[in-house]
Formats: C-alpha cells, sequence, structure tokens
C-alpha cells in the first residue's frame, strides 16, 4: 500500500466532519455536467478539462441532440468536431481524444461504455478522474474525482499534502467510506464555487472553518 493510502483514524474523522457539514451546508449534490447516458458523461468530463461546467453544458446541448451515440462520433472527421466543440478550449487534443475513444468502445466493448477503472482508462483520453466521474456518477460505482477545487481545498485543509491527484485520490479513499467518495468529491466541488474559490475564499464564514488548517487562522464571522 503507498504512503498516501495508509488509513488514519484522526483522518478519517476529519473527512466524515467534512463530509457532513458541507452535506448539511449544501444538500445532496448530483453531477454538474448535463448528460442522459455514460458515453454522453465520458464526452462531457474529457470537454470539462480547463473548461467551465457551464461552458460544456452550453457546446454539448446541441452536441449530443445531433450526435447521441458513440457510433456518430466514431464516425465523425475530426475537424469537424472541432468545429463543434472549439469554444470549449484544447478542442484538437480533445476532439482526437473523443473520436478515438467512441472508436475504441465501438470496436473493444462492443458499443458498450465499459465499467471498470482499468478498462476506462484504457480508452484515448480517459485518465483517472474523467474515470472516476464515470464510475460514480454513470454507474453507482466508487470513485472519487480529483479536481482542481478537491486538490486545492484538501491541502488548505491539511488533509493531504501533496499535488499529485492520484496520491490525493489514494489518501482519501483510504480513509472515507466507499459509498461517500462520489458526493464528497461533488460536495468540496460546490464549496470551492460558493465559499472557498481559488485566491478569496472566504475563511470567516467557512462551514468547515475549524476543520482546516489555513481557515482555522481566522476569526469566525457570524453570517
Amino acid at each position: 500500500m503507498p504512503a498516501s493510502a495508509v488509513k488514519s483514524v484522526a483522518l478519517k474523522r476529519k473527512l466524515t466532519e467534512i463530509y457532513d457539514r458541507l452535506l448539511a451546508a449544501y444538500g445532496p449534490q448530483k453531477c454538474f455536467l448535463n448528460h442522459e447516458t455514460p458515453f454522453q458523461l465520458l464526452v462531457a468530463t474529457i470537454l470539462s478539462a480547463q473548461c467551465t461546467d457551464k461552458m460544456v453544458n452550453r457546446v454539448t446541448e446541441s452536441l449530443f441532440r445531433d450526435y447521441p451515440e458513440p457510433a456518430d462520433f466514431a464516425a465523425m472527421e475530426v475537424e469537424k468536431l472541432e468545429k463543434l466543440i472549439h469554444s470549449c478550449g484544447y478542442y484538437r487534443a480533445k476532439a482526437k481524444n473523443i473520436i478515438a475513444a467512441a472508436r475504441a468502445i465501438e470496436e473493444r466493448f462492443h458499443s458498450k461504455i465499459p465499467n471498470t477503472m482499468e478498462e476506462l482508462t484504457s480508452l484515448p483520453g480517459v485518465g483517472r478522474k474523467t474515470a472516476n466521474v464515470v464510475l460514480a456518477d454513470a454507474f453507482g460505482v466508487p470513485g472519487l474525482p480529483v479536481d482542481t477545487h478537491v486538490k486545492r481545498i484538501m491541502n488548505l485543509t491539511g488533509a493531504v499534502r501533496t499535488e499529485d491527484p492520484e496520491k490525493i485520490e489514494a489518501r482519501l479513499s483510504a480513509n472515507l467510506a466507499p459509498e461517500k467518495w462520489g458526493e464528497f468529491s461533488h460536495l468540496v466541488i460546490q464549496h470551492g464555487r460558493s465559499r472557498c474559490p481559488a485566491g478569496r475564499p472566504d475563511c470567516a464564514h467557512c462551514e468547515i472553518r475549524t476543520l482546516c488548517a489555513r481557515g482555522s487562522k481566522h476569526p469566525e464571522k457570524k453570517a
């Protein structure tokens, strides 16, 4: 077991308390990317790299209406997809990977998106973060996506001391009940958007201030 995945009673209590407080503050969360099928979620997650969910949802509204299935993307020319997803940034690499992934799904998985980490990460352009999103939100399989919010806030709280997403995932997963992994990620992301945005965190009013190495240095203010 890697050092980052070592279990800690103190960290388990801390993460559980963070989960409980954020759940009380924001309520149950759902995936921020609009989709109707696991494949659509895969595409949307690939598009979300270095792009806002709001922009991705704007682009995929018409994209998924006209091209809903893997076969539709597998048959598409790269240049055409580039034009359709241009607003999401890094459109050349994303178009290439999406089409290659769709073709792999068609050829190797008989048009059905796989539901294991090993198989998902075998697809072009699919890393652990994307695979975890699909596992947790499309298949209900325990998965803990580590995005920029999760990485930043977990470091601020002192729960982790690394910028490596895989090490962060391993440490959090080892100390949090599997059934909470996906929701935990959603809650931390929502907290990052609502209370703790990069560069201007509202520590004084933060719901997890007393559990945060940075926030606990700031006096509490009543709303």
